[in-house]
């Protein structure tokens, strides 16, 4: 984790050159509504997640995980996702769909090794605070060895990190249309993920509003475009977004690119949730922001 951490706190110096200088934001916020004509950003405070919110417990219903292989047109391969399906899964019922992004070191057990979004999901599920949902956990480095390995920062694999866009929009998201009873609307997709993660769903989500309503970042890496390349008709955006969820540590030292997306959709008055946890680049956050973006999607 050390050695990611000073590769890409590297690749971070030579981005911070080219950004505005990092403001500091307010205690923990949420920015809401969505709608340009209501009132912008009614701010409360978000309630850290509680103790234990990510352990197992043996009470309660569980759901299911499961390793799908779909035909990826993009890299010309199959390839490997991650399915979790909720308790209580029934084939017959329809369910929306969370695709949940890793970061630059790892791959689609990335989350499951190192988050416990199974817990996460399953102690909300048993609390009533989650939608039924289906969460796939991809691959994001789309290219023929997808494995991990050797320099993870060579440019054909940060390549391979920016042609995952196509490989989601074309191959994945088709596929788990095709073969889970899922929605196939905009309404009922969100997309999410970590460091890299963060950064592709910035990048991939505003890019593509006819695929998502439902965008959250974490931790966003270097990778992550500036909010005014993304964002050129912010109107419009916010017209087609139901939530825009920005999360970092307060510690973390790649802040600087959630704070400037952060402060770069104030000025451009596109209304968004703002949470600064504790905690630096590291798993507790990612698992936090799960457990808070998580609870307010599909609503």
């Amino acid at each position: 984790m050390r050695k990611i951490l000073t590769r890409i706190a590297s690749l971070a110096l030579a981005t911070a050159l080219m950004l505005p200088a990092m403001s500091y934001a307010s205690p923990v916020t949420e920015e809401q509504d969505l709608n340009l004509s209501a009132a912008l950003t009614a701010s409360t405070t978000i309630t850290p997640a509680p103790q234990g919110y990510d352990g197992y417990r043996n009470n309660i219903p569980h759901g299911n995980v499961q390793q799908i292989s779909y035909y990826s047109t993009t890299v010309g391969k199959s390839r490997n996702a991650m399915v979790y399906t909720p308790p209580g899964y029934n084939p017959s019922k329809t369910y929306s769909v969370l695709y949940l992004l890793h970061g630059i070191g790892g791959d689609q057990n990335e989350w499951l090794n190192g988050m416990n979004p199974r817990n996460i999901l399953d102690n909300l599920y048993s609390q009533n605070k989650l939608e039924p949902m289906i969460v796939v956990f991809p691959n994001g480095r789309a290219m023929a060895d997808d494995r991990p390995i050797g320099d993870i920062y060579a440019p054909d694999k940060v390549a391979a990190f920016e042609r995952f866009e196509f490989d989601l929009i074309n191959d994945l998201i088709p596929y788990v249309d095709s073969h889970f009873p899922v929605y196939t609307d905009k309404q009922h997709r969100a997309l999410a993920g970590l460091s890299m993660g963060g950064g592709q769903t910035l990048n991939f989500g505003l890019k593509h509003l006819d695929k998502f309503s439902w965008i959250g970042a974490f931790s966003s890496a270097p990778n992550t475009k500036p909010a005014s390349q993304l964002i050129t008709n912010p109107a419009q955006t916010v017209s087609q977004l139901k939530l825009l969820w920005i999360s970092c540590g307060a510690s973390d030292g790649l802040l600087y690119i959630s704070q400037n997306f952060h402060n770069s959709l104030n000025s451009m008055n596109v209304p968004h949730m703002w949470y600064l946890d504790v905690g630096g680049h590291e798993g507790k956050v990612w698992s936090s922001g799960l457990y808070q973006f998580s609870q307010r999607i599909f609503k």
